[in-house]
C-alpha cells in the first residue's frame, strides 16, 4: 500500500495544534478516577473474555463512577458507560438471532472493542499510561458539570468509534483471520441497526428540557441524521482497518497513521464541545474532513 508518511507528519502536528485552537476550556478537570483510582485500576486490570463479562464488567465500572464527582449518578464518563452497557447488551442478545451470520465473529469483536475502552480505563491517570488522545478528551472533563450528559455520551462514542472500532477490528482479524468482505461484514452491519433502535431512546433520555423542546421541533430529522453519522463513522472505522492491516509489517508508518488516527478523532471531540445545537453538523464535518485526510495519505480515491 502507498503510505505518504511526511504527510502523515505533518498532518498530525497540525492536529495537534487545531485541537488547541478549538479546545474549550474545562471548569474542573479530572486527573484521574479519585477519590476511586484504585478500585477502578483494580476492576480493569483483567480483560474480559466473553460478553458476558464484558457486561458484568461495565455493570462494575457503572457503579464506580455513580459514586464520582461532580455528584453522585452525574459523572460524565458515566453517561457513556450507561449507553455502552446498553448497546453491549443489545448486541448480545443479537448474537442469537437468526440475523447473525457469525456469532463468534461478532462476539470476538465486541470483546476486543470493549477491552480497549477498559484499557482506556486503566491508562487514566497512571504515569507512562496515557490513554489515546481521543479519550483524554472524554476523561478531563469527567467531573466537570458545564458539559451535558448528552455531550459526554456522545464524546465516548466519538473516541470508541472513530479510534477504538478499527484496533478492535484489528484484534479480530488477528485472532480469526481477515474476512475482507466476507459473510462477517454483514453482522458488524448488523450493530448499525443495534443503534439505530437504540440512540433515540438513549438520546431522549439524555435530554435535557431544552433539548427535548428542539428534539420535539425537527421531529425525524434528529433520527434520521444520528443514523447517517452510525453509518458514515462504522464505515470509515472498517476502512481505517484495512489501511492499517496492510501497513502492520511497517511500525513506521503504521505508528503514524495511529497518530494521524488519534489525533483527528481528538479534534473531532473537541468540535463536538462547540455546541448542541450544531452537534451533527460539526461530527459530520469532521469526519468528512478526517475521511479525506485519511484517504490522500493512504492514496485512496475521495468520495464526492
Amino acid at each position: 500500500m502507498n503510505f505518504d508518511r511526511v504527510r502523515a507528519e505533518s498532518s498530525a502536528v497540525a492536529l495537534a495544534e487545531g485541537r488547541k485552537r478549538i479546545a474549550l476550556a474545562v471548569t474542573s478537570v479530572a486527573h484521574d478516577w479519585s477519590p476511586a483510582q484504585q478500585e477502578m485500576l483494580a476492576l480493569v486490570e483483567e480483560q474480559p473474555e466473553d460478553i458476558l463479562a464484558v457486561i458484568d464488567r461495565l455493570k462494575a465500572v457503572q457503579k464506580v463512577l455513580d459514586l464520582l464527582p461532580p455528584s453522585p449518578g452525574t459523572n460524565r464518563v458515566a453517561a457513556f458507560n450507561t449507553l455502552y452497557l446498553t448497546i453491549t447488551e443489545q448486541v448480545a442478545e443479537s448474537l442469537r438471532s437468526p440475523d447473525c451470520v457469525d456469532p463468534e465473529w461478532l462476539e470476538v469483536l465486541d470483546v476486543e472493542f470493549a477491552r480497549l475502552y477498559f484499557k482506556a480505563l486503566g491508562a487514566w491517570g497512571v504515569p507512562g499510561k496515557d490513554p489515546a488522545d481521543a479519550w483524554e478528551v472524554l476523561f478531563r472533563r469527567a467531573y466537570d458539570d458545564k458539559v451535558t450528559v448528552m455531550d459526554a455520551a456522545v464524546l465516548g462514542v466519538n473516541a470508541h468509534i472513530n479510534h477504538d472500532l478499527a484496533l478492535a477490528l484489528l484484534a479480530t482479524w488477528d485472532r480469526l483471520g481477515y474476512p475482507g468482505d466476507g459473510p462477517q461484514h454483514p453482522d458488524y452491519l448488523l450493530v448499525n441497526k443495534i443503534f439505530y433502535q437504540q440512540i433515540p431512546l438513549l438520546r431522549r433520555r439524555f435530554a435535557t428540557a431544552w433539548q427535548l423542546q428542539i428534539d420535539k421541533c425537527v421531529g425525524d430529522l434528529d433520527d434520521w441524521s444520528q443514523r447517517i453519522l452510525v453509518r458514515t463513522t462504522r464505515a470509515m472505522a472498517w476502512e481505517q482497518a484495512e489501511t492499517l492491516w496492510a501497513l502492520r509489517d511497517d511500525p513506521k508508518d503504521y505508528d503514524h497513521a495511529l497518530r494521524v488516527m488519534d489525533r483527528a478523532s481528538a479534534c473531532a471531540g473537541e468540535a463536538l464541545l462547540k455546541g448542541t445545537s450544531l452537534l451533527q453538523v460539526l461530527w459530520l464535518t469532521a469526519t468528512a474532513w478526517a475521511t479525506r485526510l485519511w484517504r490522500r495519505l493512504t492514496g485512496r480515491p475521495t468520495k464526492p
